[in-house]
């Protein structure tokens, strides 16, 4: 599909934007002008489509390249431009002589042509060879003879006369009559220089007319005078007299004055055209004194305005250890778009009765530090890239999707929440439980997300943490930023309607975003508070995040039962260092919602309490292979009823990293006279058939015509 020259415009800008660092400007401009579909979202598509790979490469090589593409095409267009007029200012240097060589032969040549038409083009053709050959010095020439008025004006009135002026014998005498005739006749016949002129009757002789229609032929006074180079216009305002340096200076100052205050620009062109029409007529420079007071105000307001632009916000020297500064490489083409905030900041209830604080620095390096070890790590593309998006396979449509290895605890254990909001808590008929609607699962997602947080903070106060799309600190020092805690927002609530409120207004921020595990992580540790989970573990310098990237049990349990405990066992357990010494083993305090199946207990390695095995809930996050799913029943009765004898009951087991395309049921036997079914070659028993057995002794686990996961 080709894209639209308003989206390729649109990203060509927030390219820009985002190069440039201007987040809130890009923030502004998502809100007004939402990307869709077809907005390109990557710098190199951008560059395919605008067909400036060649540019690009030749600017990579330069020693000070520029960073976004629109500065690359504005100065290819400069310099295009630049080139252009150097060969068009050649040209006519070189033509000009020839120009007027050929006018004097046709004038010649012409039947109708008279001896003093045919001096007077020769006359008129040399001083117009004279003219573009040496401009500058014909302008100091006039000056000296005739230094101009107060009042004089630079307009093609005046320029005509100039040039008219060597014809005259007598033009020692009667200089200013002859200015004045020819510059009445010129505005009487265009009117657009002064309106409201009375008409005037001026004898004029045939031949100034013949003259002044040649000319006109000829483009001399056909309209605007050309625009000249740089170079010649510096040296033309310098022989300029003092008066006319003042007065263009004064009109460009009340134009810009203008421009600040927000005037209607047809006004400041009927001012200046009124005041230089009186000038080229009446030859006064006087302004009346409301327009000298209004320009005295302009003045002063362009004086305010420069002012306020000057006024930068700078970091704090103080704060900046510069012995420790980290400079960080990022490759051009791996700049992608997509991690430009898409969702704006919405005003809530909430966040009007609990004002948010931004992050700031020392704390983003306190949660680097808790969750990754050091603040000069940063989170993997698994984090940054996975949001709590649900499945749309009709039977998993509770099922939250998992798009690559690395945070499936925190899934895995908020999918067991979302299952509790559904099968038990869930207002929709029962048939619908396992199949909801697009509201309903939502809406269990954020009351999943509710309860993660309020139990983490003891069910007194809940952190929630929203992106901003805006930077609210320069990082600097010890630090190495990966553009994302920069911009995070904490909303802090007292109560659990406050907290859902707030949660609901930015679900899609959770659901969506890209942020949406990293956002109810960083939650999770700030309604904790940073200091009480490294309280909770055995050892305080341990990790949330772990080696490529996997949840810790203290992430799992953190999130499982509001504590950042390093063992499943119940309560905690002492253990003799010798000496006299003793370390203390914390684990789970009381019984959970949701419990827990290890692989590791399989083979006694760790061992899980009767906290995590006997939830309230028939839901388990499952340990199995360095990887986290989830095990449930529908039935709530399985852990109110169990008997001693033969049970069999079916359990649902789902894996958001599986690719999982069907639904999974599993159909448990447990009791004595199902030992004997058991499959003695363990190589062949699937791992969650090992977990099953943790928890139920004995148990003969049927895969019902399903492929077992080995």
């Amino acid at each position: 599909m080709v894209a639209s020259v308003e989206e390729v415009s649109s990203s060509l800008v927030r390219e820009y934007l985002s190069r440039k660092g201007l987040k809130r400007t890009i923030a502004c401009m998502d809100e007004e002008h939402p990307r869709t579909e077809t907005s390109i979202n990557n710098r190199s598509l951008l560059r395919q489509v605008l067909n400036v790979e060649d540019l690009y490469r030749k600017n990579k090589v330069k020693n000070s390249p520029l960073k976004t593409l629109l500065e690359i095409i504005v100065k290819h267009h400069i310099e295009r431009t630049e080139l252009k007029n150097d060969k068009i200012t050649t040209t006519n240097h070189e033509s000009g002589a020839l120009q007027s060589v050929q006018t004097i032969s046709l004038t010649a040549k012409s039947p109708e042509a008279t001896p003093s038409m045919i001096n007077e083009t020769k006359t008129e053709d040399n001083i117009t060879t004279a003219f573009a050959v040496n401009k500058e010095s014909r302008l100091r020439s006039n000056t000296k003879k005739n230094p101009p008025s107060k009042g004089a004006c630079m307009s093609p009135c005046s320029e005509g006369d100039r040039l008219t002026t060597p014809n005259q014998p007598d033009m020692a005498h009667d200089l200013e009559d002859q200015k004045g005739q020819t510059a009445m006749a010129f505005l009487q016949e265009d009117d657009s220089f002064i309106q409201g002129e009375p008409e005037k009757n001026f004898s004029i002789n045939e031949t100034t007319l013949r003259s002044r229609r040649n000319r006109i032929k000829r483009g001399m006074m056909a309209g605007p005078i050309p625009q000249e180079s740089n170079r010649k216009k510096q040296s033309r305002r310098v022989d300029m007299s003092q008066p006319l340096l003042r007065k263009e200076e004064e009109n460009k100052l009340c134009q810009d004055a203008l421009l600040v205050t927000g005037l209607h620009k047809k006004h400041l062109e009927s001012s200046l055209t009124e005041i230089s029409s009186a000038d080229c007529v009446g030859g006064k420079q006087q302004l009346l004194p409301e327009r000298r007071q209004s320009e005295n105000s302009f003045k002063k307001v362009g004086q305010d305005k420069l002012k306020i632009r000057k006024v930068n916000v700078r970091p704090n020297v103080a704060d900046l250890d510069m012995s420790e500064m980290v400079l960080d490489d990022i490759d051009d083409d791996d700049d992608d778009l997509r991690e430009l905030p898409q969702v704006p900041l919405q005003r809530t209830l909430a966040e009007n009765n609990n004002a948010g604080r931004p992050m700031d620095q020392h704390t983003a390096m306190e949660l680097k530090a808790v969750l990754l070890g050091t603040s000069l790590n940063c989170f993997s593309v698994e984090w940054r890239n996975q949001p709590f998006t649900f499945s749309e396979i009709h039977d998993l449509r509770y099922g939250i999707v998992q798009r690559k290895g690395g945070p499936c605890g925190v899934l895995a254990t908020l999918q067991a929440f979302v299952l509790k909001k559904l099968l038990f808590e869930n207002t929709e008929s029962t048939g619908l439980q396992l199949r909801p609607s697009n509201t309903a699962r939502r809406k269990c997602l954020v009351l999943a997300v509710a309860e993660i947080l309020w139990r983490a903070g003891r069910e007194k106060q809940a952190t929630v943490a929203i992106n901003s799309g805006a930077n609210h600190f320069t990082p600097a020092g010890h630090y190495r930023s990966d553009r994302m805690l920069e911009k995070i927002i904490c909303f802090t609530v007292d109560n659990m309607k406050d907290l859902q409120l707030l949660l609901e207004q930015h679900s899609e921020q959770f659901e969506t975003g890209a942020l949406g595990c990293i956002l109810l992580t960083i939650s999770a540790v700030l309604s904790r508070s940073i200091e009480n989970v490294r309280e909770d573990m055995d050892v305080p310098t341990n990790t949330l995040i772990g080696a490529h990237g996997y949840c810790t049990q203290e992430l799992v349990n953190l999130l499982l039962c509001g504590r950042a405990v390093s063992n499943v066992f119940d309560d905690d357990m002492e253990l003799d260092s010798g000496n006299g010494n003793t370390t203390l083993l914390k684990g789970i305090k009381g019984c959970c919602d949701i419990g827990l199946l290890s692989l590791f207990e399989h083979y006694n390695i760790v061992k899980v309490g009767v906290y995590l095995k006997t939830p309230q809930y028939p839901i388990w996050v499952v340990c199995s292979e360095s990887h986290f799913s989830v095990l449930f029943c529908l039935q709530r009765e399985l852990l109110t009823n169990e008997d001693k004898g033969l049970e069999v009951f079916d359990l649902y087991y789902y894996d958001g990293l599986a690719n999982q395309q069907e639904e999974i049921r599993l159909t448990v036997s447990v009791g004595t006279s199902t030992r004997s079914c058991q499959d003695d070659d363990t190589d062949l028993i699937p791992p969650l058939d090992l977990c099953i057995r943790t928890r139920w002794r004995d148990a003969v686990v049927n895969w019902n015509d399903t492929e077992p996961i080995l």
